[in-house]
């Protein structure tokens, strides 16, 4: 279990014996200095770092709706009232858990006053279908999504759009285009392609490493070998792939190459692929699925929340795309927040080199919620912590 603020912080609950908890500073193993003391799941009440309070009161609507002929299974999260109020779609990453169970923003949010609607995507949770990383096809469920989320919240519904993490960050804009909504927010996507993201995330291990331009083209070389092997399932292109990585097994810089996805298959030999990749892998991938000229066309103002030291999405490349479309008359929004990696979460560095994050960057729930609320976020002052806003261009 866990336990998250709205400002970020967040941490690891442990029950005790004598019913107290004992809490973590983020996903160390560190103590925090606040911790849950108390519950009371009956009547909603709840002691935190000797603040008492009470669970607030929503109103839920669980649903299921169709999806060219695969059942989902979703849930409005609407603040108590009559009113209309702003309401978020939140999209899925990558993930094959269930976002009914797992996603915390479906009642953040709605504790801010907006609402929201969560859903298990297909092949995921309650939902029916296979898992795919299919990216039309996902944003087509996100456009059934939103018709549902709209149909529920009836008269209820002001401004509606997308969130999407992730995955999801290619998912949110395209859904955007195929039905007219009032916002997309972007967490931690991209504006490239999938084999493209492996690339960049090659490049920037590479770097990490200290290795010489000579030595990233050859990690990036063996990187499309291996893409080529992963896209056609071990069909094609394997005994290049497995000529190279020969050659390049005992280099030094060979140890820091792990890529997206790359990883899956660099210890495995043929056989090995052949059955993973048609075994564990065998849900359709939008290997080369390009966000640009969706990008370059859309009418919809979009937030575009990236981490500066994000490892598994690196951020440069996007974060040059998103400004070039800014320049070029978009309503978009950058916001790049130093020292966040993939999660937007802040972390530390373990004694074995791997990361361990502490928290969510401060600001970034606030940042999502105005957007989501006003169309627009204030990058003045220290409003959203760290946060490295670009507006977009004001209308002549």
């Amino acid at each position: 279990m866990r336990w998250t603020a709205f400002n970020g912080e967040t941490g690891r609950l442990r029950p005790q014996p004598d019913g107290a908890w004992i809490s973590t500073v983020g996903w160390t193993d560190k103590p925090a200095k606040d911790t849950l003391s108390s519950t009371d799941c009956a009547t909603g009440d709840i002691t935190f770092g000797g603040q008492r309070g009470k669970r607030i009161a929503f109103d839920v609507t669980e649903t299921r709706f169709d999806a060219g002929g695969v059942p989902l299974v979703g849930r409005l999260v609407m603040p108590r009232g009559q009113g209309p109020v702003p309401v978020v779609v939140l999209l899925h990453g990558s993930e094959t858990d269930s976002a009914l169970d797992g996603n915390p923003l479906q009642r953040q949010f709605p504790a801010e006053g907006v609402g929201a609607f969560v859903f298990d995507k297909r092949g995921t949770g309650a939902s029916g279908g296979a898992y795919t990383q299919d990216i039309p096809l996902l944003a087509d469920d996100a456009v059934r999504a939103m018709e549902e989320a709209r149909r529920l919240a009836g008269s209820r519904v002001g401004r509606i759009g997308y969130q999407g993490g992730s995955q999801g960050g290619w998912v949110a804009p395209l859904a955007a285009d195929r039905a007219p909504v009032d916002f997309a927010i972007v967490s931690f996507g991209l504006t490239v392609s999938m084999l493209e993201q492996d690339l960049q995330s090659v490049a920037l291990e590479m770097r990490a490493g200290r290795h010489s331009a000579q030595e990233t083209e050859k990690a990036l070389a063996l990187t499309r070998a291996g893409q080529k092997v992963i896209e056609t399932r071990g069909n094609e292109g394997y005994e290049a792939f497995d000529a190279l990585r020969a050659e390049y097994r005992s280099q030094p810089w060979f140890k820091d190459v792990r890529g997206n996805f790359l990883h899956l298959v660099l210890p495995l030999d043929k056989a090995q692929i052949v059955e993973g990749l048609n075994t564990t892998y065998k849900f359709d991938v939008s290997f080369r699925y390009d966000p640009m000229p969706t990008l370059r066309a859309s009418r919809t103002p979009q937030l575009w929340v990236l981490g500066a030291d994000d490892r598994v999405a690196p951020s440069a490349g996007s974060a040059a795309d998103i400004q070039s479309l800014i320049a070029a008359g978009k309503r978009y929004t950058l916001a790049i927040y130093p020292g966040a990696d993939h999660g937007m979460t802040e972390f530390e560095p373990a004694p074995d080199g791997r990361r361990v994050s502490t928290r969510y960057a401060g600001g970034y729930f606030a940042m999502m919620r105005d957007f989501i609320r006003d169309g627009r976020v204030d990058g003045a002052g220290d409003r959203y912590g760290k946060a490295v806003v670009t507006p977009p261009r004001a209308v002549e």
